[in-house]
């Protein structure tokens, strides 16, 4: 898309154009969703903006997803042709279906040798109720099927609605932090437009800033005067402060202030918990700073200060999944040169005494003395998608670990969608690495 639309020309143009992070490439996923602006034209000679998000497709980045699709009008549902669908891509169908978007069906990578079209087509069609001729065939690699791609895009896709004449309002969708240019923000303009060296007003924080910059993401930052109606962009105020920036708090003018803000987004529930620890005590306030920036490109990190006896000053960091520690952890070692130790994962468990009184323990030397009543703790409705040679073996291993078994469909001949409620204390440790070597790698966990 970016090259046949002429963003990017042919000298600048690599693999994995938008996955920015070394990491991303190097494990060839993607971990941050990115934004691009890329002017099309039509085949009927109509000239169209189109403002895409590129996001992850792996459950532990789903919030990420979540965030994406409340900005948008539509989505392209990307199914690999040699593999099918897997539980993640169906909860990520469901988020869109949720936020009422137009999904556009796509089997993408069709130059693969072990590609099968038709066969994953019918099935695409089954889960959408769609035709098997609706579903696109493309493949990003030779750029087949890729125009007609976006010819569909611009005719079933409705354009963004606003007030043009209204007081300006736009959602915050994501931000960074920039080291000369402080904190910079993204943002979908819904109503109004903001231009340069206007005062701006963030409703929730209530703190006010000079725009320095505005400009859209094409996919490198390019500065523009101002920004209109359903139009994506960034908005730089030179703030180093990164607690003034909120991802899903709408931005308005001062002069002009709207009066009610936008729908924001949830707090992501972090699900796995882990310690963090400088491995030289004088680290901590560099570790601090760290993550109050870490925070700031993933809204989904959560922690507090915590002390132990053995480790000394650190934090206590939840996360979305056990992939979703591990990046955090590596990013903070290289993006700010730390040295870190991390405990053992684990969750929270809410302990019910004798009198009533409630303990929450996020770690077991919290766990109290004395009469115990009842322990909760935290379960989860799990979706498993593989072959139907392997289902004995899955079944097993749900058994083994407290799992309770909902409900089990054929999604095909071939492909079983099972579902069970387990504890999440049994999942966040090895039941992925265990299901994947049980399954020979086919099965996927949502």
């Amino acid at each position: 898309m970016l090259q046949i639309t002429g963003v990017v020309d042919e000298r600048q143009m690599r693999a994995q154009y938008l996955d920015r992070m070394d990491i991303e490439r190097e494990r060839g996923i993607t971990i941050k969703s990115q934004a691009v602006r890329l002017p099309f034209t039509a085949d009927d000679g109509v000239e169209y903006v189109l403002n895409l998000i590129d996001t992850p497709g792996h459950v532990d980045f789903t919030y990420e997803v979540s965030r994406s699709l409340a900005a948008c009008e539509g989505a392209v549902l990307l199914v690999d042709a040699a593999q099918g669908i897997e539980a993640q891509t169906l909860a990520n169908l469901y988020l869109a279906m949720e936020n009422n978007l137009t999904v556009i069906p796509v089997l993408n990578k069709i130059d693969l040798p072990a590609a099968q079209p038709d066969k994953y087509a019918a099935e695409i069609a089954k889960i959408l109720g769609c035709d098997e001729s609706e579903v696109l065939r493309v493949s990003g690699k030779t750029g087949q099927g890729v125009d007609e791609l976006l010819n569909t895009v611009v005719k079933l896709i409705p354009p963004p609605v606003g007030d043009a004449d209204a007081p300006a309002r736009a959602l915050i969708f994501d931000s960074v932090y920039d080291t000369y240019r402080g904190v910079v923000t993204y943002v979908r303009v819904v109503d109004g437009s903001l231009a340069t060296r206007q005062r701006i007003s963030m409703m929730s924080t209530l703190t006010q800033h000079e725009l320095l910059e505005v400009g859209v993401i094409s996919p490198e930052p390019v500065a523009s005067d101002a920004l209109g109606v359903g139009e994506v962009g960034y908005l730089i105020t030179g703030v180093k402060d990164v607690r003034q920036s909120r991802v899903g708090d709408t931005v308005t003018l001062v002069s002009r202030p709207a009066t009610k803000s936008l729908a924001g987004y949830q707090d992501p529930k972090p699900m796995v918990f882990a310690g963090l620890y400088p491995l030289d005590g004088s680290d901590y306030p560099a570790l601090r700073d760290a993550l109050d920036k870490l925070k700031l490109n993933d809204a989904a990190l959560v922690y507090e200060p915590e002390t132990s006896a053995a480790l000394g000053f650190g934090f206590r960091c939840g996360f979305l999944g056990l992939l979703h520690l591990e990046i955090v952890r590596e990013r903070l070692e290289r993006e700010f040169n730390l040295d870190l130790i991390s405990t053992a994962p684990n969750v929270i468990y809410e302990v019910v005494m004798d009198d009533n009184k409630i303990h929450i323990v996020t770690n077991p030397s919290e766990f109290p003395t004395g009469k115990v009543k009842e322990v909760h703790e935290p379960i989860v409705r799990a979706t498993v998608l593989t072959p139907s040679e392997f289902v004995g073996a899955v079944m097993e291993l749900c058994q083994t670990r407290r799992g309770i078994m909902q409900a089990m469909d054929y999604l095909s001949e071939d492909r079983v969608e099972l579902r069970y409620v387990l504890p999440l204390a049994e999942i966040v440790f090895d039941f992925f690495d265990a299901l994947k070597s049980r399954t020979k790698g086919y099965a996927s966990l949502d």
